[in-house]
Protein backbone atom coordinates (compact mmCIF):
# COMPACT_ATOMS: atom_id res chain seq x y z
CA UNK A 1 0.00 0.00 0.00
CA UNK A 2 1.78 3.41 -1.39
CA UNK A 3 -1.06 5.83 -0.21
CA UNK A 4 -1.12 7.81 3.42
CA UNK A 5 -2.93 7.05 5.91
CA UNK A 6 -6.30 8.83 5.80
CA UNK A 7 -5.57 10.23 2.65
CA UNK A 8 -8.57 8.68 -0.50
CA UNK A 9 -6.08 6.46 -2.86
CA UNK A 10 -5.27 7.87 -5.93
CA UNK A 11 -4.53 6.67 -9.26
CA UNK A 12 -1.48 5.17 -8.23
CA UNK A 13 -3.41 3.23 -5.77
CA UNK A 14 -6.07 2.31 -8.21
CA UNK A 15 -5.19 -1.76 -7.61
CA UNK A 16 -5.27 -1.29 -3.78
CA UNK A 17 -9.10 -0.58 -3.72
CA UNK A 18 -9.61 -3.60 -6.32
CA UNK A 19 -7.27 -6.02 -3.86
CA UNK A 20 -9.38 -4.63 -0.53
CA UNK A 21 -12.36 -5.29 -2.22
CA UNK A 22 -11.46 -8.42 -3.06
CA UNK A 23 -9.80 -9.69 0.49
CA UNK A 24 -13.37 -8.28 2.19
CA UNK A 25 -15.09 -11.43 -0.40
CA UNK A 26 -12.32 -14.13 0.71
CA UNK A 27 -10.91 -14.21 -2.96
CA UNK A 28 -7.36 -13.78 -1.36
CA UNK A 29 -5.56 -16.11 0.52
CA UNK A 30 -2.43 -15.18 3.16
CA UNK A 31 0.34 -14.99 -0.07
CA UNK A 32 -2.02 -12.85 -1.95
CA UNK A 33 -1.61 -15.48 -5.19
CA UNK A 34 -4.60 -15.17 -6.41
CA UNK A 35 -5.16 -11.10 -6.34
CA UNK A 36 -2.29 -10.96 -8.32
CA UNK A 37 -3.68 -13.31 -10.67
CA UNK A 38 -6.67 -11.38 -10.84
CA UNK A 39 -4.71 -8.27 -11.15
CA UNK A 40 -2.34 -9.78 -13.96
CA UNK A 41 -5.53 -11.16 -16.07
CA UNK A 42 -6.98 -7.07 -15.19
CA UNK A 43 -4.07 -5.98 -16.77
CA UNK A 44 -4.34 -8.65 -19.84
CA UNK A 45 -7.50 -7.61 -20.38
CA UNK A 46 -6.87 -3.66 -21.00
CA UNK A 47 -4.43 -4.74 -23.26
CA UNK A 48 -6.79 -6.41 -25.07
CA UNK A 49 -9.49 -3.45 -25.24
CA UNK A 50 -6.67 -0.77 -25.83
CA UNK A 51 -5.81 -3.28 -29.26
CA UNK A 52 -9.45 -4.16 -29.91
CA UNK A 53 -10.23 -0.30 -29.88
CA UNK A 54 -6.78 0.80 -32.36
CA UNK A 55 -8.04 -1.83 -34.80
CA UNK A 56 -11.46 -0.45 -34.82
CA UNK A 57 -10.26 3.09 -35.04
CA UNK A 58 -8.00 1.79 -38.01
CA UNK A 59 -11.37 -0.23 -39.83
CA UNK A 60 -13.11 3.50 -39.39
CA UNK A 61 -10.91 5.03 -41.41
CA UNK A 62 -10.43 2.55 -43.80
CA UNK A 63 -13.77 1.99 -44.15
CA UNK A 64 -14.48 6.20 -44.35
CA UNK A 65 -11.54 6.58 -46.99
CA UNK A 66 -13.11 3.49 -49.06
CA UNK A 67 -16.24 5.85 -49.16
CA UNK A 68 -14.24 8.46 -50.15
CA UNK A 69 -12.64 6.91 -53.30
CA UNK A 70 -15.96 5.68 -54.36
CA UNK A 71 -17.76 9.03 -54.23
CA UNK A 72 -14.38 9.89 -56.38
CA UNK A 73 -14.87 7.50 -58.54
CA UNK A 74 -18.51 8.32 -58.86
CA UNK A 75 -17.86 11.60 -59.78
CA UNK A 76 -15.19 10.39 -62.38
CA UNK A 77 -18.11 8.17 -63.97
CA UNK A 78 -20.73 10.59 -63.99
CA UNK A 79 -18.47 13.30 -65.47
CA UNK A 80 -17.43 11.21 -68.44
CA UNK A 81 -20.66 9.48 -69.06
CA UNK A 82 -21.63 10.79 -72.13
CA UNK A 83 -18.34 9.95 -73.78
CA UNK A 84 -19.84 6.64 -75.29
CA UNK A 85 -22.83 8.61 -76.92
CA UNK A 86 -20.76 11.55 -78.38
CA UNK A 87 -18.18 9.09 -79.80
CA UNK A 88 -21.14 7.24 -81.69
CA UNK A 89 -22.18 10.64 -82.97
CA UNK A 90 -19.48 11.39 -84.23
CA UNK A 91 -20.23 9.46 -88.05
CA UNK A 92 -22.97 11.52 -88.06
CA UNK A 93 -21.57 14.62 -87.82
CA UNK A 94 -19.23 13.67 -90.74
CA UNK A 95 -22.12 12.66 -92.62
CA UNK A 96 -23.84 16.21 -91.95
CA UNK A 97 -20.39 17.88 -92.79
CA UNK A 98 -20.43 15.79 -95.89
CA UNK A 99 -23.95 16.74 -97.29
CA UNK A 100 -23.16 20.70 -96.24
CA UNK A 101 -20.28 20.08 -98.70
CA UNK A 102 -22.34 18.48 -101.16
CA UNK A 103 -25.27 20.72 -101.24
CA UNK A 104 -22.69 23.58 -102.07
CA UNK A 105 -21.15 22.20 -105.27
CA UNK A 106 -23.96 20.08 -106.74
CA UNK A 107 -27.40 20.63 -108.18
CA UNK A 108 -28.36 17.45 -107.59
CA UNK A 109 -30.90 17.56 -105.12
CA UNK A 110 -32.27 14.11 -104.86
CA UNK A 111 -28.98 12.89 -103.89
CA UNK A 112 -28.84 15.42 -101.68
CA UNK A 113 -31.73 14.63 -99.63
CA UNK A 114 -30.71 10.82 -100.11
CA UNK A 115 -27.46 11.23 -98.18
CA UNK A 116 -29.72 13.43 -95.69
CA UNK A 117 -31.79 10.99 -95.46
CA UNK A 118 -29.70 8.04 -94.54
CA UNK A 119 -27.54 10.47 -92.52
CA UNK A 120 -30.84 10.17 -90.48
CA UNK A 121 -31.46 7.15 -90.07
CA UNK A 122 -28.36 5.97 -88.75
CA UNK A 123 -28.30 9.24 -86.28
CA UNK A 124 -31.93 7.59 -85.09
CA UNK A 125 -30.22 4.24 -84.78
CA UNK A 126 -27.33 5.34 -82.70
CA UNK A 127 -30.12 6.88 -80.74
CA UNK A 128 -31.90 3.76 -80.22
CA UNK A 129 -29.03 1.90 -79.52
CA UNK A 130 -28.73 4.12 -76.38
CA UNK A 131 -32.33 3.82 -75.15
CA UNK A 132 -33.91 6.52 -77.23
CA UNK A 133 -37.20 5.71 -78.68
CA UNK A 134 -39.61 7.89 -80.92
CA UNK A 135 -43.50 7.50 -79.91
CA UNK A 136 -46.12 6.44 -82.03
CA UNK A 137 -48.16 9.87 -83.28
CA UNK A 138 -50.52 10.36 -85.74
CA UNK A 139 -54.25 7.82 -85.28
CA UNK A 140 -53.06 7.33 -81.58
CA UNK A 141 -55.27 7.96 -79.30
CA UNK A 142 -54.83 11.09 -77.07
CA UNK A 143 -52.88 10.70 -73.76
CA UNK A 144 -51.94 13.65 -71.97
CA UNK A 145 -49.41 12.28 -70.09
CA UNK A 146 -47.34 12.32 -73.80
CA UNK A 147 -49.21 14.48 -75.61
CA UNK A 148 -49.66 18.36 -75.93
CA UNK A 149 -52.58 19.26 -77.20
CA UNK A 150 -51.88 22.48 -79.58
CA UNK A 151 -54.67 22.45 -81.54
CA UNK A 152 -58.04 20.36 -82.14
CA UNK A 153 -59.68 19.67 -85.66
CA UNK A 154 -62.97 18.24 -87.01
CA UNK A 155 -61.54 15.08 -89.12
CA UNK A 156 -62.96 12.44 -91.24
CA UNK A 157 -60.33 9.73 -91.22
CA UNK A 158 -58.95 10.33 -87.25
CA UNK A 159 -61.62 8.53 -84.10
CA UNK A 160 -62.78 11.62 -82.01
CA UNK A 161 -59.91 12.09 -79.02
CA UNK A 162 -57.20 10.66 -81.60
CA UNK A 163 -53.78 12.68 -83.28
CA UNK A 164 -54.57 14.12 -86.51
CA UNK A 165 -51.29 15.59 -87.17
CA UNK A 166 -47.59 15.88 -85.00
CA UNK A 167 -45.87 19.17 -85.12
CA UNK A 168 -43.14 17.58 -83.06
CA UNK A 169 -42.48 14.00 -82.70
CA UNK A 170 -42.49 12.96 -78.86
CA UNK A 171 -39.38 10.03 -77.64
CA UNK A 172 -39.31 8.24 -74.59
CA UNK A 173 -35.86 7.32 -72.77
CA UNK A 174 -35.15 4.49 -71.35
CA UNK A 175 -39.35 4.23 -70.80
CA UNK A 176 -39.19 7.62 -69.11
CA UNK A 177 -40.72 10.53 -70.98
CA UNK A 178 -37.94 12.80 -72.94
CA UNK A 179 -40.48 14.69 -74.68
CA UNK A 180 -43.60 14.87 -75.11
CA UNK A 181 -45.23 15.04 -78.66
CA UNK A 182 -47.08 18.29 -79.82
CA UNK A 183 -50.03 17.22 -81.71
CA UNK A 184 -53.31 18.18 -83.19
CA UNK A 185 -56.30 16.03 -81.42
CA UNK A 186 -59.24 15.23 -83.84
CA UNK A 187 -62.65 16.18 -81.83
CA UNK A 188 -66.36 15.59 -82.52
CA UNK A 189 -68.27 17.49 -85.11
CA UNK A 190 -70.73 20.18 -83.28
CA UNK A 191 -74.28 19.02 -84.43
CA UNK A 192 -75.79 22.11 -83.65
CA UNK A 193 -78.49 21.06 -81.02
CA UNK A 194 -79.56 17.94 -83.48
CA UNK A 195 -80.25 21.11 -86.16
CA UNK A 196 -78.21 19.96 -89.55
Amino acid sequence: MTGKKGAAPGPEDESYGFEAQLEQEGFATDDGAPVADLATQLEAARQEAAQAKDQMLRYAAECDNFKKRLERERCTSLLFAEECIVRELLPTLDNLERAIEQGRTTQDIASLLEGVEMTRKGLIATLEKFGLKAMAGVGQPFDPNVHEALATCISDTVPVNHVTQEYVKGYLFKDRLLRAAKVVVAKQAENCNGQG
